[in-house]
């Protein structure tokens, strides 16, 4: 079988406010740069036959810095293994929605239908992508890269939150419209093994540290804005608080947002960072 590591990439300093779509010139941030370091460090003895990446640059960044930490590939000890870039595993293409902040996307009425209907959404402007497209070049690029490397190999793929789920839905033999049930967290692990008749999924949303993590967090003050999603929309209910300032809108919460949340960054008390 050949074993894929799906990593999303670090935080950003504006993962969970923002959707970033193929926004150029966004870096990790320290906390995203220390989160893809312990990475890093836990997959050190697992051997890679490659390392893909989106061409943006917090996931190059995030798979040069697990590339900078292997101990083995065709270069001298201590050298770094290359990273390819393919462009089928950037991020879904948002169109005009590229830039823009959740809390206002939330008021559109396309954002109900990311919701109940994804895989009918084609995101608006010339530019704009179908989520059922952002699926098909993404499990078309998973499944060549499978053939290209053979059925021993182990490969990386760092990748976003809506790649990776629409990835994960197809490995599950789910339909699209359920995506939104999968969680990919920043800097988290998925690994699924695909086989001759069918793939099967090891891990998912895979952050290490202890189970603290899995406890819901506590309630936050009244009238203090929530945390928002991540590179794209979330569902909800009316009333929600601002985010950054914006109007009040629909409820942003993390496990119901197109391209993942935030995450729970940093961890509790005795977890670890990823």
């Amino acid at each position: 079988m050949t074993t894929v590591l799906l990593v999303r990439h670090g935080l950003t300093a504006v993962t969970g406010k923002i959707l970033l779509g193929w926004t150029p010139g966004v870096s990790l941030d320290e906390r995203g740069r220390r989160q893809a370091s312990d990475l890093a460090g836990r997959l050190g003895n697992i051997p890679l036959a490659a390392i893909v990446s989106s061409p943006l640059e917090r996931c190059r960044e995030t798979a040069g810095t697990i590339a900078g930490r292997r101990p083995e590939g065709p270069q001298a000890p201590g050298g770094v293994q290359p990273v390819a870039v393919d462009e089928r595993f950037g991020e879904c293409r948002y169109g005009d929605w590229t830039g823009q902040e959740l809390a206002v996307l939330a008021k559109d009425p396309l954002w109900a239908v990311v919701q109940s209907h994804p895989s009918a959404v084609v995101f608006p402007g010339p530019e704009g992508e179908a989520l059922r497209d952002t699926q098909a070049r993404g499990v078309t690029a998973v499944r060549e890269w499978n053939d290209r490397l053979g059925p021993d190999a182990t490969w990386l793929l760092c990748s976003h939150g809506d790649v990776i789920r629409t990835i994960v839905a197809d490995a599950l033999g789910m339909h699209l419209d359920m995506y939104h049930r999968i969680t990919v967290d920043p800097c988290s692990l998925t690994v699924i093994r695909y086989g001759e008749r069918r793939p099967f999924v090891r891990r998912i949303n895979d952050i290490g540290g202890d189970v603290a993590e899995l406890l819901p967090p506590p309630p936050k003050p009244a009238g203090e804005a929530g945390e928002g999603g991540g590179e794209g929309g979330g569902d909800g209910a009316a009333g929600s608080p601002a985010v950054d300032g914006a109007a009040p809108g629909p409820a942003l919460g993390p496990d119901e947002v197109v391209g993942g949340g935030a995450g729970s960054y940093p961890p509790p008390a005795g977890g670890g960072a990823v």
